[in-house]
């Protein structure tokens, strides 16, 4: 389907079946539909993690790689998946739709797993082992065939992965109507807690198998776990709500900016009712946040008013047909206005992972956190602010930011005080209990800003851009990883010192440290 030829505003009947054919309220969405898609969410996260989180063991120990290097295969395996979540997005909303391209993608993961667990298995597909024999143990490193294997199948991990989870999360979330904003301000917590169940099970159950039984059983393990999660997702088809594609959507953006600087000689007319789609799409003029908008039709705003050019209709008798990339809708301008408006959020949510990254969190803690959130806070905020999921998305994303700089204080002042001991006495030790406070406030902090980030970004889409929109919140975790990175080797060179390592620095010195 062209997206020239879709409606300009969706609506609850443009969601289709698994043949095609209209939905039945009764029949299809709700939370049956969305439980098989939670399934595939504890799985997926499962296996991933378990991979994840013992990789680089299997890559320094099995594939010989030097421990620099196999950080870094880590490091750019985690960004990989994150930043490929953009094209899963992208796929989605744009031509396969969010249940075909779960079935593509996961099926790419699962060969990633298979093709890791039989190079783990047989001999022949690694290096051999190190030579301890002598004095100096003499280790080969993965090379050629060996190490193409390797990679292969880690990628095929990450864009499986990658591309899968934006769009667990919007064909979720599609299963309820947008109007049940309790119903689905709910599944966004129960998305949360059937990732944090399954990345509890990989970290201690999965790890615990690679460990004892060999990488070849854990990736195996990982592989049947994946499995399992597809099934989940088949076993819903019959109940899913589907939302047609409509071709790219990066097309409509392109128009509105094309039109828009086109036209940009042309005067905005003083009423937004003479701009071109203003009738059928707008349904009130006032200035609105990012967060105001809701149901079928676009409030028109204000801000960037230079995009309103775009639906200037030019009185041309030889251009009554304007071509689409010289006259827009104003409800394909209101789109685009609402994507610039949450950069600044993508942005803000950049410095929270990045902390993530530095501190990683208790799974544990959070599965216990998450249903109190949704038991006791809720019906107490929604007491006080009347709004069905106790405080909006926005202002869950803006609690959680807050709660995290105090988690960054108690980190502070643990470092102060072990700094504080060491260079009194190199000998004196600190208990590994000072650092729990912060990861306790970090993981209130991750259950309230994830979920409301998550929650934000799928309702500010209304022309089949969810998935694409769900994908920058992992795209914000790819770039908070990175900036990481660079935060850890802009310390340790600011911090090192003639003769000694920085502070972050693989040699010790309790002189300076």
């Amino acid at each position: 389907m062209n997206r020239e030829n879709c409606k300009q505003e969706p609506c609850v009947d443009d969601y289709v079946d698994s043949k095609g054919r209209p939905c039945k309220p009764g029949k299809h969405g709700g939370m049956r539909a969305a439980l098989a898609i939670l399934g595939l969410q504890s799985f997926e996260m499962m296996a991933i993690a378990a991979v994840g989180n013992n990789l680089i063991t299997y890559v320094f120990n099995e594939m010989h790689f030097p421990l620099s290097k196999s950080a870094n295969v880590v490091t750019n395996f985690v960004g990989t998946v994150f930043l490929l979540s953009l094209l899963g997005g992208f796929v989605s909303d744009s031509y396969l739709g969010s249940f075909r391209t779960m079935l593509l993608f996961g099926f790419i993961e699962l060969c990633g797993f298979i093709l890791l667990s039989i190079q783990a298995h047989l001999p022949q597909l690694r290096p051999p082992k190190c030579d301890m024999t002598s004095s100096v143990s003499k280790c080969e490193e993965a090379q050629g065939l060996k190490e193409f294997i390797f990679f292969a199948a880690v990628y095929l991990v990450a864009l499986g992965s990658g591309c899968l989870k934006p769009n667990i999360i919007s064909l979720g979330a599609d299963q309820f109507r947008k109007k049940d904003s309790r119903k689905l301000s709910t599944y966004f917590n129960c998305a949360y807690f059937a990732f944090c169940i399954g990345e509890l099970i990989a970290l201690t159950l999965l790890v615990w198998v690679q460990t004892n039984s060999g990488m070849d059983i854990g990736f195996a393990v990982s592989a049947a776990a994946m499995a399992v999660g597809l099934i989940c997702l088949l076993s819903g088809t019959s109940l899913y709500r589907n939302k047609p594609t409509c071709g790219s959507i990066f097309t409509p953006i392109a128009q509105v900016f094309v039109a828009a600087i086109t036209k940009r000689k042309q005067v905005c007319p003083s009423s937004f009712k003479m701009l071109h789609g203003s009738q059928s799409t707008v349904i009130l003029h006032h200035n609105v946040s990012t967060e105001s908008h809701g149901g079928s039709s676009l409030l028109h705003t204000d801000k960037f008013r230079f995009l309103d050019k775009a639906c200037i209709k030019i009185q041309d008798d030889t251009q009554s047909n304007e071509s689409p990339w010289r006259l827009c809708t104003m409800s394909q301008v209101e789109q685009v206005k609402i994507l610039i408006s949450v950069v600044p959020i993508f942005a803000c949510t950049i410095i929270f992972n990045t902390i993530l990254a530095q501190l990683q969190t208790f799974s544990v803690q959070q599965v216990f956190l998450v249903p109190l959130y949704e038991t006791a806070f809720v019906r107490i905020a929604r007491k006080i602010t009347g709004h069905d999921s106790g405080i909006s998305p926005l202002q869950r994303v803006g609690v959680g930011l807050f709660i995290a700089t105090f988690s960054m204080v108690s980190a502070a002042v643990v470092e102060h005080k072990r700094r504080t001991m060491a260079l009194r006495d190199p000998r004196e030790t600190l208990s590994i209990f000072w650092i729990a406070p912060q990861f306790l406030v970090f993981g209130v902090s991750e259950m309230f800003t994830a979920v409301g980030l998550i929650e934000f970004f799928y309702k500010q889409s209304l022309e089949g851009m969810q998935s694409f929109l769900t994908a920058m919140t992992y795209c914000s975790y790819s770039f908070g990883f990175y900036l990481s990175s660079i935060l850890v080797s802009l310390v340790n060179k600011v911090t090192s010192r003639s003769g000694h390592g920085g502070w972050l620095s693989d040699t010790t010195s309790t002189t300076t440290d």
